[in-house]
């Protein structure tokens, strides 16, 4: 089977939609959302091609690749080892932001609204940047979340 294009994603449907529909899932890293191409296996040993159109969004958890009358195969996302950063003043989230910057790792932002219920940035874990907030004294905690974008890797030149 060649799927060609995310059907939805469960997430935004109501629960009762896909009441009586047997889930297979297709686990996947979140390294792995960003490429168009790619060869998995569900978790029950199905092998399946994924080949979305140029300009397709990344695929994200939920995502559902195939929708029968009594079976969906669904993207599952592995959880991301990160660092939730949690500055106290804009003053400390800047100095943290352009420190990362210049490390050029990607962060993502979130506000009170969000499952952190607080304003955070998290990033992939890297134990450079551990020391560094504990150097600096800038709360953070790691945590294994599901990320709802992939981090991407910046592309930089000077």
């Amino acid at each position: 089977m060649i799927i060609e294009k995310v059907l939805g994603n469960l997430h935004e449907q109501p629960a009762e939609s896909y009441i009586g529909v047997h889930r297979e899932k297709v686990v996947l890293p979140s390294a792995q959302l960003v490429k168009r191409i790619q060869r998995v296996t569900t978790d029950h040993g199905n092998e399946i091609g994924i080949r979305l159109p140029a300009g397709s969004a990344d695929l994200r958890d939920g995502d559902v690749l195939h929708l029968a009358e009594t079976n969906m195969i669904v993207v599952s996302v592995l959880p991301t080892d990160v660092l939730v950063i949690a500055p106290r003043a804009i003053h400390e989230m800047g100095t943290v932001a352009h420190s990362l910057g210049n490390r050029h790792l990607q962060a993502q932002f979130f506000d009170e609204a969000s499952e952190y219920g607080a304003e955070v940035m998290v990033c992939q874990y890297d134990h450079t940047v551990e020391d560094y907030l504990k150097h600096v004294g800038v709360p953070y905690d790691r945590q294994q979340r599901v990320m709802p974008v992939p981090f991407r890797h910046a592309e930089h030149s000077h």
